[in-house]
């Protein structure tokens, strides 16, 4: 088993034992069994499927995994019940405005990591 603790700015969202967590780093996907080698990895906006329980839209943030205990930092979580699939949807369509008007005064970036995000929710929504 796998003891997985999620911290938010607000203190800990989550703390379970679970078989398996997968996650999205930025160098590509992962999944974290027992007894995996020790990783410290920065993560991007990303579903994180954990074996026992519902999946989670995660902001990005960071992870530390060592002698089966995986530490997640993340700004903001949010389970499939927390998410507000309307304002989600909202996020998404403003983040695409916003990239097609193509105004050098967007920043660019910001407004990718916005939408990024808002897919991400909704994906973990289901629709």
């Amino acid at each position: 088993m796998i003891h997985i603790k999620v911290v938010t700015p607000r203190g800990t969202y989550l703390e379970s034992d679970v078989d398996s967590v997968h996650m999205k780093t930025v160098v590509g996907e992962i999944t974290l069994l027992p007894n995996h080698t020790p990783l410290f990895a920065a993560l991007v906006p990303c579903r994180l499927d954990l074996k026992q329980e519902d999946p989670y839209a995660l902001a990005g943030g960071f992870t530390k995994f060592e002698t089966d205990r995986c530490l997640i930092l993340t700004d903001a979580i949010e389970g499939r019940k927390d998410i507000d699939i309307e304002r989600a949807r909202q996020a998404a369509k403003r983040a695409q405005d916003r990239l097609d008007k193509k105004d050098p005064k967007t920043n660019m970036q910001r407004a990718q990591l916005a939408l990024a995000r808002a897919i991400n929710r909704i994906s973990v929504y289901g629709g």
